[in-house]
């Protein structure tokens, strides 16, 4: 092969790679993984599933009064007891206390409503989630995975930042449905809202009635304070 010939198959290569960007962090296996909360239920995300990966690759457990969440895999966690119907507000507060410890770039955590048929191939659910970079996303599953504030969220003001790596962040995060509408709240400020015919729309919730929880994306870890129903 000539010299020009090796050349342009290099820079063909390295356009493909520079337009796949670098490769994702790969999900860690949490040691000790599980559920150790009474009435607790978890579930990983459909393409780790696939992976062979499964609820006990990421650990939920109690740290004194709040709940300690590490992933692995993106898991969403929710109470089989814990229902909301009618008008809600489901809060409570994310402490991560290192801030990027398990990975190399940052993942958000938060709240979960309208879970649905949870753990089978048609659940549903709404979550809002906040990164320590200062940027959120709003995001469902329906049961496949649909954008409420694009693919990869947005900034806002009202989002805390990290100081640095290793440093704690805390966000403090509300969804609410009232009347027809659904919104999220963060830090005090609300930050995104829909009319409820744009998240139940066909592939999106079966209805804001059911489950909430919490959901935290892979390698994370993060403390849970005070998850409530509000009426």
């Amino acid at each position: 092969m000539k010299c020009t010939q090796i050349a342009v198959m290099l820079m063909v290569l390295g356009g493909v790679a520079v337009a796949q960007g670098p490769p994702q962090d790969a999900n860690r296996k949490v040691e000790h993984g599980g559920i150790f909360v009474p009435g607790w239920k978890g579930v990983v995300d459909d393409l780790s599933a696939k992976r062979g990966e499964t609820i006990e690759n990421s650990r939920l457990a109690m740290d004194g009064k709040n709940l300690h969440v590490t992933t692995g895999p993106a898991t969403t966690y929710w109470n089989v007891s814990d229902m909301a119907k009618g008008d809600y507000t489901v809060s409570a507060t994310f402490r991560e206390p290192h801030y990027m410890n398990l990975n190399d770039h940052p993942h958000p955590y938060g709240i979960v409503i309208g879970a649905n048929d949870m753990g089978t191939e048609n659940q549903s659910f709404l979550y809002c989630a906040a990164y320590g970079s200062g940027k959120f996303i709003v995001r469902g599953m329906g049961p496949g995975p649909f954008q409420m504030n694009g693919r990869t969220g947005q900034e806002n003001e009202a989002v805390h930042k990290a100081a640095a790596k290793d440093a704690e962040v805390v966000q403090q995060i509300s969804m609410q449905v009232k009347g027809d509408t659904v919104s999220c709240s963060i830090n005090g400020t609300q930050v995104w809202s829909a009319s409820k015919t744009d998240v139940m729309a066909s592939g999106k919730l079966k209805s804001t009635d059911g489950a909430y929880g919490i959901r935290s994306a892979h390698n994370t870890e993060v403390e849970v304070i005070d998850l409530k129903l509000s009426k």
